[in-house]
């Protein structure tokens, strides 16, 4: 059998290579924009617009893949996001660059969407997880591979925007030569978004603070270490740090979830990163202390989704689940959309290091959030549990069970004892003459039984 690195090959080229120009873009924007001095809220914006895209992608990526295919849907792609990210260099006004940036997450959700339904369809059963493991890992080193670029560049410049338009043009190559059979076209996921927020509270409120705290950092935290002081050399560090450990607290973190319950693995995670922001928001904090810090913040940030979404499908049947993908995306979407707008606010009027501020209030809110939804949801346990064992349940015995019982009874006759011991049949003139009362007990059991089962007992929730 062979390797899912070897299988998928082109795939993984492509991602690599297209992930490492997104990253690249990103973080160049964000600088260029700081040293520029343009107010923080237009940075923000820039980033909320990126995610609208996003969200907006995956509506055209679905009719797109189903109308003309995978590959064609992957170039066409491509090419916009090649002359949108191009485009930045033509002009400086930021309301067209609002624009180029929607424009750029419309066209990378469709590439995302096409990578990763491909691989999907195609990973066989036994390999999917690490298909799938195989693909973040490829995703998270063009992140990093996309910050350690810019370093090479400290002017920053127009070359950046060259290597990025060059990335996007060549993550083409890979997968326009590929031998995989082509995949099928993709069906529209309805979505579910009321029923599953009443089934999975947990998980989408985590999901939607989540993405706030990722788009945030990915917009406005360049901005931030360019306001510390920080080199063109040193952000690229600051990104990279950060972003590597967000890779390499997935494998751990996901252990450590199959041995603890993720309810409380979130909201131990929520309160640590609350902590940790909030220190950071405070104390002018420099120098490898704040590598450090940042290290921290992503382990605890970047595995928040994971852990939502593996919570989240815990609780779903499984015909549900791709109805709960696509709400989960959605869900995403919505905060790393608002997240940056109010993130770039706060740092507006209070300064860079209210970044950190508004993470600390949103980890406030979703702390609170999951305390009071598993407070509910124990209480409703517990409720039911107290309902259940007050109610009369007949106790059913060996003794009660078993003809002897006939024999404690003086109203029967002895020779139907003997009668019942042996499993020799009763006709019906003897059964009522040896035991006059039978039809009276027999009606009063059914009366009482009758009672009993048609009351009607309460559903158990589904815990989050």
């Amino acid at each position: 059998m062979a390797s899912p690195f070897r299988s998928f090959s082109s795939l993984f080229a492509s991602t690599l290579i297209m992930v490492l120009g997104a990253g690249l873009l990103t973080t160049y924007l964000g600088l260029s924009l700081a040293a520029d001095g343009i107010a923080q809220l237009w940075i923000g914006g820039m980033m909320s617009a990126y995610y609208l895209g996003l969200v907006l992608g995956s509506k055209l990526g679905h009719k797109l893949i189903g109308r003309v295919g995978h590959i064609r849907t992957f170039v066409a792609s491509a090419g916009m996001v090649t002359a949108s990210a191009l485009g930045h260099a033509l002009t400086s006004d930021l309301q067209i660059w609002l624009v180029l940036r929607l424009l750029v997450g419309t066209g990378m959700m469709c590439q995302y969407m096409v990578l990763e339904s491909w691989l999907n369809e195609q990973a066989e059963t036994n390999q999917r997880g690490t298909v799938f493991a195989s693909y973040m890992i490829v995703s998270y080193f063009g992140m990093v591979a996309g910050q350690t670029v810019l370093s090479f560049f400290p002017e920053l410049g127009l070359k950046p925007l060259l290597l990025v338009g060059m990335c996007y043009a060549l993550c083409i190559v890979p997968i326009a030569l590929t031998r995989r059979i082509h995949p099928a076209p993709l069906h529209l996921a309805p979505l579910k978004i009321l029923p599953f927020w009443r089934q999975v509270p947990q998980s989408l409120t985590t999901i939607l603070m989540a993405g706030g705290i990722s788009g945030s950092f990915y917009g406005l935290a360049p901005a931030f270490a360019a306001g510390s002081g920080l080199s063109t050399k040193e952000i690229a560090l600051f990104m990279s740090a950060t972003i590597m450990a967000g890779l390499l607290a997935q494998w751990p973190m996901g252990k450590l979830s199959d041995r603890i319950p993720r309810s409380r693995l979130l909201r131990v995670n929520s309160a640590l990163l609350g902590l940790l922001v909030l220190t950071m928001a405070i104390l002018p904090i420099k120098g490898p202390l704040l590598i450090g810090m940042t290290f921290c913040f992503g382990i605890l940030a970047f595995t928040l989704y994971p852990l939502a979404t593996a919570l989240a499908n815990q609780h779903i049947e499984a015909q549900d689940r791709v109805a709960l993908s696509a709400t989960i995306l959605l869900t995403f979407g919505i905060g790393a959309t608002i997240g940056p707008l109010i993130a770039s606010g706060m740092m507006q009027l209070l300064g860079n290091s209210m970044l950190y501020g508004y993470m600390a209030v949103a980890c406030l809110i979703l702390f609170i959030r999951l305390q009071r939804v598993n407070y509910n949801q124990k209480m409703a346990k517990r409720m039911l549990a107290q309902q259940q064992s007050s109610d009369y349940q007949m106790a059913s015995g060996d003794l009660v069970s078993s003809p002897l019982a006939a024999a404690l009874d003086p109203r029967v006759d002895e020779a139907l004892v003997q009668q019942q011991m042996r499993n020799e049949p009763l006709t019906d003139a003897t059964a009522d003459i040896a035991c006059p009362a039978a039809h009276e007990a027999e009606a009063d059991t059914a009366v009482f039984e009758a009672s009993v089962t048609t009351a009607e007992l309460p559903q158990q929730p589904k815990a989050d």
